[in-house]
């Protein structure tokens, strides 16, 4: 079955200065959580992170002509290298003033983990003593696979069934630290230089849906994806890369037009009262506007769909009744579900719907023209599947016993 293309809806006067009043009021408050500066404590500054422009200013302001710029982007983001003293067209003098102003860093690996399926999850330090979790989950049938990366260390969302939401939010990444997660797996895995003649990438492509939400750090996120991007560079498709959100409205509409990347929604019940109580965002953007913001998404198509994410939670959300619900609201949307067993992390309030009730939810979405595949739960065995991001410094915090009080 074909479903139509997301309308090209704008939205009236009236709701448009609303929805721009409410993106500044979010842009505003996400720069109450900014990176550290990205100047070392020995005075030199980052290069990863910067975008052509400001890479041109920086070779300008040693003075340097501004084609310096397109050499160091080569070496940086299509090579690989770190070290100024193996970039082989930048004279020898030049390199070690760069050596002295510059460094072209990656997020330290604090831990690697490698699942029995295949799995590897990084535990990515950076220079503040903050950590995400970054996971590589590769293609069971192909020799490929995505990049799971993260944009906050924590997050602000608290959804009920996520181990991510557990631990509050502490700041956003920079775009150096977002983008330094794909190039540092990419180290791993001796992915470099990037391919340019047709031969297959194995980090194939990039999902967002690692620690925090995205469009709450959305500068820094569009400027990292704007880097991976670029042709001279990383060089990855915006075909590549999908974005996931838990819904905020209001930024949707501008991360389709700027970026262009693939949207996924992080759904989860199709009634407000469930999606209030396990995805507190719902209260601030109920069900209705947030269907509403995927209508009108300029990148959906039917050859880009949607994927509207949904994790099934025994007796909660997994009804006949809820799945006939989803496809009323997927009415006119170009979308897959994919419906994710839950799963368990310490402490989790939920159990994992029961294999019966999962296969009749997704017949009920597939028999109505919706792609419905049922994810395999990738990397349980180190908590690296969906929902089970935590960093470890937080998971030895929660579990430390608390400080029994001083003697009176």
């Amino acid at each position: 079955m074909t479903h139509p293309a997301a309308a090209d809806v704008s939205l009236p006067p009236v709701e448009a200065d609303l929805t721009a009043a409410e993106r500044a009021r979010i842009l505003a408050k996400s720069a109450l959580f900014a990176p550290p500066d990205a100047t070392l404590a020995d005075g030199r500054r980052e290069l990863v992170g910067l975008s052509r422009e400001e890479l041109a200013a920086e070779m300008v302001a040693m003075g340097e002509k501004p084609f310096r710029a397109k050499q160091l982007w080569h070496w940086i983001y299509h090579q690989g290298v770190t070290d100024f003293s193996k970039m082989p067209t930048i004279a020898k003098p030049m390199q070690a003033r760069m050596a002295e102003r510059f460094v072209v860093g990656r997020p330290g690996v604090n831990l690697e983990q490698t699942s029995t399926d295949g799995t590897r999850k990084w535990l990515f330090g950076f220079r503040d003593g903050q950590q995400v979790e970054t996971v590589y989950i590769p293609d069971q049938q192909e020799d490929r696979g995505a990049v799971c990366i993260s944009t906050q260390v924590g997050c602000t969302l608290s959804c009920k069934f996520c181990h991510t939401g557990t631990q509050k939010l502490v700041r956003n990444l920079g775009a150096a630290e977002i983008v330094g997660q794909f190039m540092a797996a990419r180290d791993s895995y001796n992915e470099w230089p990037s391919p340019t003649d047709g031969t297959p990438r194995l980090l194939s492509n990039i999902v967002i849906m690692g620690m925090g939400e995205p469009l709450y750090n959305y500068e820094n996120t569009a400027k990292a994806m704007r880097i991976i991007m670029d042709g001279e560079g990383i060089g990855l498709s915006r075909r590549r890369i999908t974005l996931s959100t838990s819904g905020v409205v209001p930024m949707m509409d501008k991360c389709g037009a700027e970026l262009g990347v693939g949207l996924a929604v992080s759904l989860h019940a199709v009634r407000n009262d469930i999606r209030d109580e396990i995805v507190p965002l719902n209260r601030k953007y109920p069900i209705e506007e947030l269907m509403a913001a995927c209508r009108r998404y300029p990148a959906a198509s039917n050859a880009r769909r949607i994927t509207f994410e949904y994790v099934m939670l025994k007796g909660v959300n997994d009804s006949e009744a809820d799945a006939r619900e989803l496809v009323r609201l997927l009415d006119g949307i170009p979308a897959k579900v994919n419906l994710i067993p839950f799963n368990p992390w310490p402490g989790s309030p939920y159990e994992t719907s029961s294999n019966n009730a999962i296969h009749r939810f997704a017949k009920v979405v597939s028999d109505a023209g919706y792609s419905s595949p049922i994810r395999t739960p990738r990397g349980r065995d180190i908590l690296a599947a969906c929902g089970q991001l935590k960093t470890e410094s937080e998971r030895k915090r929660a579990a430390r016993p608390a400080a029994a009080p001083a003697a009176a």
